[in-house]
């Protein structure tokens, strides 16, 4: 599949144990805290299982959620918060912090920071999809459901839970709004770049390609200003990503623009915007050495040798020198000083976030059994050993870029 995408590491936590045992005062809170403790390590287990799908990463997001809710939810009847929300000390790291975690005693924050660990995932799941060798049509719509699965899953958190939370997030970490923001839009531009494959291997109308690729890479420079005043250490190698792929479809966009004008009897128009087209893949070539030799956290790879990269810049080549032959034999207009400006707008193949809902409270957390927990005997596990909990990096598969066979999405 004619696709790469750069990928930041996974957030790291600190184990749970959940054992509240002077608090929980029945066996059926008792219950509930070793499945809270069971059904997260679970997830934390699928994060790094190859054999992971989707359908299983939901039943073991669904299968935690359900319960955490009951530490989140009101379930007294009143507005009160949760008595239990606060009982808790949970421990994170940040996708481009290293392993240096946060902690915060909220249940909301374990919600948001895990939640946060299942988009990453499911980013993670269709960069490893995209980069198989012989990827099939179905495997290509579970790359672009995957990629608008975890977008939607960054909105609902921006929108709805991180509000919430007590301790706002600190600079640079991965709750705060510009990361969020980021990693929202690059999911929704490279769900598109899925949707330009498709087009070209259907060959569908050079304007759509063009307005689809110029909507790709406004995104791509949206996503790259969102993270401009953030720290260059952290943030250095992502930006090398972005800027690359936004000079990248920019490139595709003047390339099939200039199609258009040609197929216009535009012959001067076009050779100016395929002109263009070399000057943006010159730039993203460039951009492609710069992000190999560029420290920081996420994948390492050369864009620039992979096929689909190889690929464009033979088609700009090509197509450049039929539009220069026809204006010598045919039309003879003269070449625009000045690049065309592109004001395109794709009608349709646009990428929306698919809306992520959490699953139901679980049956186990009813108002009865809520309120057998008392807060007042006081938890038995030593609260200063949690905060103590060691961090570990999360081993995650080593999984390097395939080589491109140059198949597309059929």
């Amino acid at each position: 599949m004619a696709h790469w995408f750069h990928r930041n590491p996974l957030k790291a936590t600190a184990p749970v144990s959940f054992n509240y045992y002077g608090v929980a005062g029945s066996p059926a809170a008792n219950k509930i805290c070793n499945d809270l403790r069971m059904t997260r390590a679970r997830l934390l287990e699928m994060f790094t299982d190859v054999t992971c799908t989707p359908e299983i990463m939901k039943n073991a997001t669904d299968a935690y959620f359900s319960l955490l809710q009951g530490f989140i939810v009101s379930l007294d009847g009143t507005t009160q918060e949760n008595k239990m929300r606060f009982m808790q000390n949970f421990k994170w790291t940040d996708t481009l912090q290293g392993n240096s975690p946060s902690a915060q005693q909220d249940a909301v924050f374990e919600l948001v920071s895990m939640a946060f660990n299942v988009a990453i995932w499911y980013t993670k799941f269709a960069s490893r999809l995209a980069g198989k060798e012989n990827i099939s049509e179905a495997e290509a719509k579970d790359v672009h459901r995957s990629l608008k699965v975890a977008a939607g899953i960054f909105k609902m958190l921006k929108e709805v839970h991180i509000p919430r939370l007590i301790t706002p997030a600190e600079k640079g970490r991965d709750l705060e709004p510009r990361v969020l923001d980021t990693y929202l839009i690059q999911c929704q531009a490279e769900a598109q770049e899925v949707t330009i494959a498709r087009a070209i291997e259907l060959k569908h109308n050079a304007t759509l390609i063009a307005a689809l690729a110029f909507e790709t890479a406004i995104f791509y420079q949206k996503a790259d200003h969102t993270l401009n005043t953030l720290e260059p250490e952290c943030s250095s190698k992502w930006r090398k990503y972005l800027q690359l792929k936004q000079h990248f479809y920019m490139a595709y966009a003047f390339c099939y623009h200039g199609q258009t004008l040609l197929a216009s009897d535009k012959c001067g128009e076009a050779i100016r915007s395929l002109q263009e087209a070399e000057k943006c893949y010159s730039r993203a070539e460039a951009l492609c050495k710069e992000y190999r030799q560029t420290k920081g956290p996420g994948t390492t790879a050369k864009p620039s040798e992979q096929l689909f990269f190889l690929k464009l810049g033979g088609l700009i080549k090509n197509t450049l020198e039929k539009c220069q032959r026809e204006n010598g034999f045919i039309y003879f207009h003269k070449v625009p000083a000045e690049a065309p400006q592109l004001e395109l707008k794709a009608s349709y193949g646009l990428a929306e976030p698919i809306a992520f809902e959490l699953p139901a409270l679980s049956e186990q957390c009813t108002p009865e059994v809520y309120a057998t927990f008392d807060l007042t005997k006081g938890a038995k596990n030593d609260k200063a050993k949690a905060k103590e909990e060691e961090v570990r990096p999360v081993k995650e598969p080593d999984l390097k870029p395939q080589k491109d066979t140059g198949c597309v999405v059929s």
